[in-house]
């Protein structure tokens, strides 16, 4: 049997480090990078991790973000007001949302939907064929997609 000081200590104690947690989850609010360092896409194949750094980083790939990122606007250096990939690549049950995503920046006479790459499809021909042309990175499907 434990005694009301032990009870008391263990009251206080718990009281102690639910502030504690309370100030640290308040005071140290987790802010998301400028680009994600790893992006999990989730595949029929299996989960595929792309991370940033690796291929930006002068020790890894030495890429720069349009290297990949192919639509930025006129005078841009970078794509962020695109989104994501899926914007434009995805799936033909969802062409109505891309068309319109698409409209925003482009005029729907220049784009053919029926012939928009998936993005499955494009990113196996501008990752696969990347690693191929540098002989640099993973090419077989198990080296990306974990099951």
């Amino acid at each position: 049997m434990t005694s009301k000081s032990e009870l008391q200590l263990a009251l206080r104690l718990t009281l102690i480090l639910l502030v504690v947690g309370l100030f640290c989850f308040a005071a140290l609010p987790v802010t998301p990078p400028d680009r994600p360092v790893r992006i999990a896409y989730q595949t029929k194949a299996g989960k595929v991790i792309f991370d940033h750094k690796t291929h930006l980083s002068e020790t890894g790939y030495g890429l720069n973000c349009n290297d990949c990122h192919h639509h930025p606007g006129e005078g841009e250096d970078e794509i962020d007001e695109h989104g994501s990939c899926g914007a434009c690549h995805a799936k033909p049950e969802e062409a109505e949302r891309v068309s319109q995503s698409c409209n925003a920046c482009h005029d729907p006479e220049d784009y053919d939907l029926e012939e928009m790459t998936a993005r499955a499809d494009a990113f196996h021909d501008q990752c696969i064929s990347c690693h191929k042309d540098f002989e640099a990175g993973p090419v077989e499907c198990a080296a990306c997609h974990i099951m």
